[in-house]
């Protein structure tokens, strides 16, 4: 017979290295030495005190084999290794090398009282093992075992890969015992343990039909290893694994005498074993000797190595505090006057205040934490009452049912003992009896799979949690690495500055680094939603390229250094700012105009509740008739408006760094043609004014739908915005440029005088910015986030963003010099803008107050001066074209030439 053992996918086992003629068995010495953890199997108790370190899980089982041909039961000896939480197998326990292995840590267990007896299951993601015990008694324990080696390993291991302990393991260690619903089930010494595993195996493991053919070279070297081996007498109950126990322990005490000094764990260890050692025969004493030395050395050492790492933290701090002393006296010790040196013990004053009352709010956070918990007690102490009333009225219903049973049975014998024999009411009271055994049975099994159920639920939570950390960590250290990699762009940006001052070779060298770093790709954040990263992606939700293409080489690289540094703040700030936000706008309800709506506004709508707010912000400023926009498409395909010429025009020049625009078959093209045409014969005074196609298509990006955004651009033109200000003379636009100056002037001062020097015009700057509301001069994520406030707020947005766009980069500006140097930075600087948080603060903190009535009142001063202007404009235009029909006129004796005439 062939082995087959179902081993398809665990033959990568690491085997171990061949040993030394006389090396103990592998399996006996994972036994002994490689397993502290779990709970007592061979010669110990269920649940082990904590001053008793637990024994190894081994023990011999049959293994079904998993290929239908030769599919058989094989015994193994398996034996758990609690490093990797596996569950090695070997055909007999004096094997070196594993026939395979079992992961438990990510594996369920299962057993069916339909199989036969002894008969579990063990699943695991790869496949499935079929396991048999030899009652079922050893098989619960077992299963017991395994599913606490399974809790243990994951639980610690959580701990050691996150560096941190999740807030459910403080529970789950407390209740790891608890939460259990099967009862601890007794050892069965006689079938699992060491002491079962140093007798001779069992006929069936040394059979030839038990040989596992598939792995011949394992069993070459476990043959060979228990021919060549030292065979210990048979009188003596001793295996290879004892001499091999023993030479820890020869090992350290023999350096310990060289050394001319023993250890106090040593000293310990030797006067645990003395005093452990009985009256009984010699070969005994030594054997307890040898098996108890190496815990109690290892246990000794471990305390004394954790008490040293306790002292030096102790030192550690101690040291800091002396520091800190040491520096404040050196301080005030220098301080060159006497002022200084009370301004420092001030300081130190404030200091200690200020620490008493982090102190004092931590005392009473410490007190409500305290009542939480007392009251979260007495709520788990009622459970347990209403839990234990509940089990004593299950079991009273069951003495009742008892009850009955024995009636019907006494009344059914009274009425059927002259009909039915004696015979046949025995054979009914053993039916009886086999079903309350297979009622048994089952609870067992419901009480096990409970058991599983909520294990796995645990661990479940427990890996959930690890993930989320590891998250974190991870978006902290992609958020370094784009700070690090934006860095790398900057120094070579000056570089190229300076590229005509530099050797042709490192001129060529700097242009390499450049081109390599503007073809590397840069991840698109991932979702919030989402636990895994998302594919790379050269746009955001909403289409936009993440990095615009310039053809100028110095705006490529600023682009690129933009997205990482806006890569970076969403990376950080994903878990400490936008995830709270987020679950306030998932918990938000109905809207409605308050506070708390308008500052979440301000901070910026997310991108699954952007349609719905900016549909409700539209609906409130303006009436929407059902078929309304369906009559102004079909009066567009009656007739063609005269502005529809340069609606064409301005069309395919529109969002070109947009995916949803950049191809002109594009069903956004369609869209946006209809959404013009249709606002042009709804306001036929304007028409069309260029910058009405970039808001209207930053409306259908957002809303989808095109109507919506047709009365989204009907609210921003006659609602939101002043009157006249998309006209024919942009009157409304130039007089927010002259409102613009004076706030430019009241709220920036250093720069208005920097700029007043320079000669520097603002609005060849600004005016684009309020005609089309930013678009196409901020990165989307801000853009989107000022539009959020803007159909919120109104106009004054637009003057608070345009005030902070100058603040953020104030200090940059006043270090130019030059009136070139300053419009060429000027055209470019909003590109440098990463920090979206940033910018919104000073727009809404530092340039307060800026109230609505204010900006109405400026507007109205400045559009009576500019009407005047356009008076006197139109008074000079009449009186020279008059000056000129005067010139033509035939009583003049001065002819007009040709080029006064063109002139």
């Amino acid at each position: 017979m062939t082995e087959t053992d179902g081993n398809d996918k665990v033959a990568d086992v690491r085997e171990e290295p061949p040993k030394e003629a006389g090396a103990p068995a592998k399996p006996l010495y994972d036994a002994a030495v490689a397993e502290t953890s779990g709970h007592g199997t061979a010669a110990t108790a269920d649940v082990p005190s904590p001053a008793h370190k637990p024994t190894q899980l081994c023990g011999y089982l049959y293994k079904l084999g998993m290929k239908a041909p030769l599919r058989a039961w094989k015994c193994r000896f398996f034996s758990y290794d609690g490093k990797k939480c596996h569950l090695l197998y070997y055909r007999t326990a004096t094997d070196v090398c594993p026939l395979g292995s079992i992961d438990l840590h990510a594996a369920t267990f299962h057993f069916s009282m339909e199989a036969e007896e002894g008969i579990f299951e063990i699943k695991t993601p790869t496949k499935p093992y079929i396991l048999k015990a030899t009652n079922n008694h050893a098989k619960m324990y077992w299963l017991q075992q395994l599913q606490r080696k399974r809790w243990e390993y994951c639980n610690n291991a959580s701990k050691l890969q996150t560096g941190m302990i999740l807030p459910s393991d403080v529970t789950d260690n407390h209740h790891s015992t608890e939460g259990d619903f099967l009862s601890p089930v007794k050892t069965p010494t006689e079938v699992v343990g060491l002491n079962f595993a140093l007798m001779p195996a069992p006929q069936e493991s040394t059979a030839l039909q038990n040989i596992s053919l598939k792995h011949p070279w394992k069993e070459i070297q476990n043959t060979v290893r228990n021919i060549c081996g030292p065979k210990p007498p048979q009188t003596i109950s001793k295996s290879v694994f004892h001499f091999q126990e023993a030479e820890p322990t020869t090992e350290v005490e023999v350096s310990a005498k060289q050394s001319g000094k023993m250890s106090p764990s040593l000293n310990f260890a030797r006067k645990a074993r003395k005093r452990n050692e009985s009256p009984t025969s010699s070969q005994e004493k030594n054997s307890h000797e040898k098996n108890n030395s190496p815990q109690l050395q290892i246990q000794a050492i471990t305390e004394e190595l954790k008490s040293q790492k306790d002292l030096v933290k102790l030192l550690h701090r101690a040291l800091e505090s002396a520091q800190e002393e040491k520096r404040a006296c050196t301080e005030y010790l220098h301080a060159p006057e006497e002022e200084d040196r009370l301004e420092l013990i001030r300081h130190k004053v404030r200091q200690i205040v200020d620490l008493r009352q982090r102190g004092e709010v931590l005392e009473q956070e410490k007190l409500e934490l305290e009542q939480c918990i007392g009251l979260k007690e007495s709520h788990i102490g009622e459970l347990k009452e209403h839990v234990q009333l509940l089990m004593e009225k299950n079991s009273a219903k069951q003495q009742v049912i008892m009850k009955q049973n024995e009636q019907l049975l006494i009344q059914i014998d009274k009425e059927n003992t002259s009909s039915v024999g004696r015979e046949t009411l025995q054979r009914q009271y053993r039916k009886i009896d086999s079903l309350m055994d297979d009622i048994n049975a089952y609870k067992t099994q419901n009480q096990f799979l409970n058991s599983e159920i909520h294990q796995v639920t645990r661990l479940w939570r427990n890996t959930a949690e690890k993930e989320t950390a590891l998250l974190m960590k991870c978006s902290y250290l992609e958020a370094r690495n784009c700070q690090i990699e934006s860095k790398y762009l900057i120094a070579l940006r000056k570089l190229q500055e300076v590229l005509p001052y530099l050797d042709a070779e490192y001129s060529e060298v700097i242009k390499r680094l450049i081109e390599d770093a503007l073809q590397s790709d840069i991840k698109s954040p991932r979702q919030p939603s989402s636990m895994h990263y998302s594919p790379i992606s050269e746009y955001d939700d909403y289409g936009f390229m993440i990095i615009p293409e310039y053809e100028v080489e110095h705006l490529k690289l600023l682009a690129k250094i933009q997205a990482l540094e806006i890569r970076s703040n969403k990376l950080l700030t994903h878990d400490v700012v936008d995830k709270p936000l987020r679950i306030k706008w998932n918990n938000m309800g109905e809207l409605s105009h308050s506070v708390e709506l308008k500052t979440l506004v301000r901070c910026g709508i997310p991108t699954e509740h952007r349609k719905r707010v900016w549909k409700w912000l539209t609906s409130q400023r303006i009436r929407i008739c059902d078929n309304h926009y369906k009559d102004l498409l079909r009066k567009c395909e009656n007739a063609q408006h005269p502005a529809s010429q340069q609606i064409e025009l301005d069309i395919h020049r529109t969002l070109t760094n947009n995916k949803n625009f950049s191809n002109p078959t594009s069903e956004f093209i369609q869209k946006l043609r209809r959404v013009l045409l249709a606002f042009s014969w709804q306001n036929p005074t304007i028409g069309y004014c260029q910058g009405l196609n970039r808001l209207a298509a930053l409306a259908l990006l957002v809303l989808e739908d095109e109507e919506s955004a047709f009365y989204c651009l009907v609210d921003v033109v006659e609602n939101i915005m002043p009157a006249e200000y998309y006209s024919n003379n942009l009157a409304g636009s130039q007089v927010d440029q002259r409102v613009f100056k004076d706030f430019f002037s009241e709220k920036l001062p250093r720069l208005s005088t920097h700029f007043e020097q320079y000669k520097i015009d603002l609005s060849l700057i600004t005016f684009n910015w309020l005609l089309v509301v930013f678009i196409d001069s901020l990165v989307s994520d801000i853009l989107l986030r000022l539009w959020d406030a803007f159909l919120y707020e109104g106009t004054k947005v637009i003057f608070r963003y345009a005030l902070a766009i100058f603040k953020y980069n104030e200090e940059e500006i006043l270090k130019l010099t030059e009136e070139t140097e300053i419009y060429q930075y000027l055209s470019f600087f909003t590109k440098t803008i990463c920090d979206g948080r940033k910018l919104m603060n000073i727009a809404f903190n530092d340039m307060n107050p800026f109230p609505m009535k204010l900006v109405r009142n400026r507007r109205a001063v400045h559009m009576e001066k500019f009407k005047v202007e356009l008076v006197e404009l139109e008074n000079l235009k009449r009186e020279y074209m008059k000056s000129k029909q005067d010139l033509r006129s035939p009583g003049n004796d001065m002819g007009v030439s040709d080029d006064d005439e063109d002139t």
